[in-house]
């Protein structure tokens, strides 16, 4: 994952950390001094550290460290952020389940019969998941809106990865949203020996891991940022969520809100281009005013690549092919658009079938690759719905199909194009959410 945040000027700090973790020799270098560095390079012994620069209420810089996980046996240490579950509550933990797991191991070694150790296995592997849903129930996650959300509701089925939420990166957000700390900028790097086949190197920088902290700081954030420079920044939008406010107090909330709870310098209209509040996907923010000119001349002049992946109701036959359709806003039925030789504009899409799907209810539904010529709005669900187009309404579209139970099932998912102000090509890709 790439950093979610700007990485200077914490890089520069995190430079210093590394001067003083190898000068020092402990890790509690503001503390007793009793936390060597020798065990992180033991064979596989390394492991992650951050910084995270801050700005108190009053406009102070903070500056903020962390480890991941524990260190050397040792949740806390003096002078680093806390772990997200308290002393307390972690030794009540050990104090419930600890012993009495490793009485029934004992008892399993012990047994008289096969029969006898398979019993007190299976009580042991019982108490053990136990454990680990208590332990996990411990964890709350703080969001930049002030917010407490359960580890387990973060991931997929409830199935949290081991170690979920140690990551130094969640350790250095969690203490700076529950202190009213606004984060400016975070930097991580790795120390000590790697461990097998991460392919992480001694003092080297890395952004947080995909597995284990992306979901999490997606909540944490309330955004799926996945690149971010001194210029742009790419946004996995999520379907629901305006991209730019809207009129009203109902339509506030947008990636552009969010964003700039994050980043209060934005330019007051920062996205260079728009995707359906419904529509889920990757969209493009400029972090200032000349880069959204240039990034508005590249969508003008037709050098931006966008491919979308979608669901449509039904069997698809056509393997391949290019729509044009006339459409035009309906005015009385806003955001309805409609069919219009006369009045409409011209929007042109290519498409490729990827494969037709039996979906978990029993119907039929075609994956399908969009690769949009044009920017009109509502695009891609009018060439899918329209007679004169596929004739196949896009899933869950409530506009111009059955009706939505659950999503929109369109999906921005590769963005292509020159960074406004290095002109290095970039691409951008993300996975089918559904």
């Amino acid at each position: 994952m790439y950093p979610p945040l700007p990485e200077y000027p914490a890089h520069t700090y995190a430079l210093h950390l590394q001067q003083l973790l190898l000068k020092n020799g402990v890790v509690d270098f503001e503390g007793e001094g009793k936390v060597p560095i020798n065990g992180f390079f033991l064979p596989g012994g390394g492991g992650m550290f951050g910084v995270l620069v801050a700005r108190d209420q009053n406009g102070n810089e903070v500056l903020l460290k962390a480890f991941s996980g524990s260190c050397m046996g040792h949740l806390n240490l003096p002078g680093w952020v806390d772990h997200l579950v308290d002393e307390e509550s972690y030794h009540e933990y050990l104090r419930m389940f600890d012993a009495p797991i490793k009485e029934i191991g004992r008892l399993a070694e012990a047994a008289s019969s096969e029969q006898e150790r398979r019993l007190h296995l299976t009580t042991r592997s019982e108490l053990s998941r136990m454990a680990l849903s208590y332990y996990r129930e411990l964890y709350r996650i703080a969001t930049l809106e002030g917010n407490r959300v359960r580890l387990e509701s973060i991931f997929p089925g409830g199935k949290a990865p081991t170690g979920s939420g140690d990551c130094c990166a969640i350790k250095l957000l969690q203490y700076a949203f529950t202190r009213q700390l606004h984060p400016i900028s975070m930097a991580e790097f790795f120390f000590g020996a790697p461990t097998k086949d991460s392919g992480r190197s001694h003092l080297s920088f890395y952004g947080p891991c995909d597995e284990k902290c992306k979901p999490i700081l997606h909540a944490m954030l309330t955004l799926d940022i996945i690149y971010q420079d001194s210029h742009i920044i790419i946004v996995n939008k999520d379907a629901g969520l305006l991209s730019v406010p809207g009129r009203g107090p109902q339509k506030i909330d947008s990636v552009e809100t969010r964003l700039r709870k994050l980043m209060p310098n934005l330019p007051l209209q920062c996205a260079v281009h728009r995707l359906d509040m419904d529509t889920s996907g990757l969209l493009i923010l400029a972090k200032d005013k000349e880069t959204h000119k240039r990034m508005n001349k590249q969508f003008s002049e037709k050098q931006v690549i966008k491919s979308y992946v979608a669901l449509l109701e039904g069997v698809v036959r056509q393997e391949k092919g290019e729509i044009s359709l006339p459409f035009r806003l309906d005015a009385e039925h806003r955001p309805l658009q409609v069919y219009d030789e006369q009045q409409g504009k011209w929007g042109t899409t290519r498409f490729q079938r990827v494969r037709v799907e039996r979906r978990s209810d029993g119907s039929l539904a075609t994956r399908m690759l969009f690769f949009p010529l044009t920017g009109r709005t509502h695009q891609l669900r009018v060439h899918s719905a329209h007679g004169k187009g596929l004739g196949h309404p896009i899933k869950g579209d409530r506009l111009y199909g059955s009706g939505m139970s659950d999503r929109l099932y369109l999906h921005a998912k590769t963005l292509s194009f020159h960074h406004p102000i290095t002109g290095v090509w970039m691409e951008f890709s993300t996975e089918d959410p559904f």
